[in-house]
């Protein structure tokens, strides 16, 4: 009996080790701050509960950046952080912020489009909390965050998600991704007001285009690509027949009409901007792959996706260098100034036109040079996302 009863103890004991121990490591992700410094091209700041009161104090509010040229032209909203798992969207977010120089028209950037799915990593997936960049100055870090909201902030998931407006059902944790959610609710379910504020935004600050980035499997045929409604579908080709030309490959997908809760539709469907969504080929959310490192996220480089590759199994290139991040980042950057740089073609009483370095600066010089040391940072351009 009593080797039973310690047996008893010693279990409850390593239970609480296990649950506290966790529980620190959530709470340390979900209370991290990362480093963000203002660069001179932002004129100003806001938050996305600034356009629906509703979400101010949640953990669906956001930062937004605005670069304005101050001279005449249209407006573009770059979206990072859509799915947090897919950070290299994040990185080019934040070095937009801190390195873009608007020329013409207006810019507006949020990093953590969806920031509570940065606050929690995938469930089971023996996913790294953070990555951190090497630079001069030390690290720039990064959480490592789900696809999802996190579920501390929305839950429970239904049996089956009905998709607003269109009554389209979905997966159940669809209602949690908010790249299923637009054009949003109001008065719905935190990933759905996240989407109509951003709606509201998109209509307010009268938005021309806007561009939503992600990362996706290299075994996932939507990879390497835009993806365009028909409105926008000749300025995407455009895009991509000159990036293929003078930089990388890049191709169009067409955005499935019937395909509901996408910011490639609904945006279309429900406002006068055009979308666009840009998919950057990231090896780490493939399957089939080596442990989920850290590594593996900043280099890309897996001996059994080399393997597929190989086989022809993949639906891009890939070989022994990987697929870095500094290449993923810098293909968001590229593409958005060709996008805009097309948009403006085709629309030259709009025009939006930025500077920023990107694929080829950054497969070049790696991403340190382009991130600001917070501590060396003039006063009040620090901001903790």
């Amino acid at each position: 009996m009593t080797r039973l009863i310690f047996a008893k103890i010693l279990a409850a004991c390593l239970f609480l080790a296990c649950l506290v121990g966790g529980g620190l490591e959530m709470r340390g992700l979900r209370t991290y701050k990362e480093s963000l410094v203002k660069g001179p091209g932002v004129t100003g700041t806001g938050r996305l509960s600034d356009y629906l009161p509703a979400l101010k104090g949640s953990w669906g509010d956001t930062n937004l950046y605005f670069l304005d040229s101050g001279k005449p032209g249209g407006t573009a909203l770059i979206l990072g952080g859509t799915h947090p798992n897919e950070p290299s969207s994040i990185v080019a977010a934040f070095v937009l912020v801190e390195q873009a120089l608007p020329e013409a028209g207006k810019l507006i950037v949020i990093p953590h489009y969806n920031r509570s799915g940065s606050t929690a990593t995938q469930p089971m997936g023996a996913y790294p909390q953070f990555i951190s960049i090497k630079t001069g100055w030390g690290e720039q870090k990064f959480r490592m965050g789900d696809r999802l909201a996190n579920p501390l902030d929305q839950w429970p998931d239904p049996e089956v998600y009905v998709h607003y407006p269109s009554r389209q059902m979905l997966s159940n944790v669809d209602m949690r991704n908010v790249n299923r959610t637009w054009p949003g609710r109001a008065d719905g379910a935190l990933a759905e007001r996240i989407g109509a504020a951003a709606m509201e935004l998109i209509r307010r600050e009268k938005v021309d285009f806007v561009v939503d980035t992600h990362g996706a499997e290299l075994l996932y045929p939507v990879t390497n690509c835009i993806v365009a409604p028909d409105q926008g579908a000749s300025i995407a080709q455009l895009a991509a027949l000159d990036l293929t030309a003078t930089e990388f490959e890049v191709h169009v997908e067409p955005s499935p009409a019937k395909f509901r809760g996408v910011s490639h539709r609904e945006i279309a469907d429900h406002s006068e901007a055009v979308p666009f969504l840009l998919e950057s080929p990231d090896p780490f959310l493939d399957q089939p792959t080596g442990p989920k490192t850290e590594a593996l996220e900043l280099d890309g480089k897996d001996e059994f996706l080399l393997a597929a590759a190989r086989r022809g199994l993949l639906f891009t290139d890939y070989d022994e260098k990987g697929k870095s991040m500094e290449e993923r980042a810098g293909r968001h950057i590229s593409v958005s100034r060709q996008l805009a740089a097309q948009w403006s073609l085709f629309n030259p009483e709009r025009i939006v036109a930025f500077s920023c370095p990107g694929y080829a600066e950054f497969v070049a010089n790696g991403l340190g040079p382009y991130f600001r040391d917070p501590a060396a940072a003039p006063e009040g351009s620090v901001v903790l996302e």
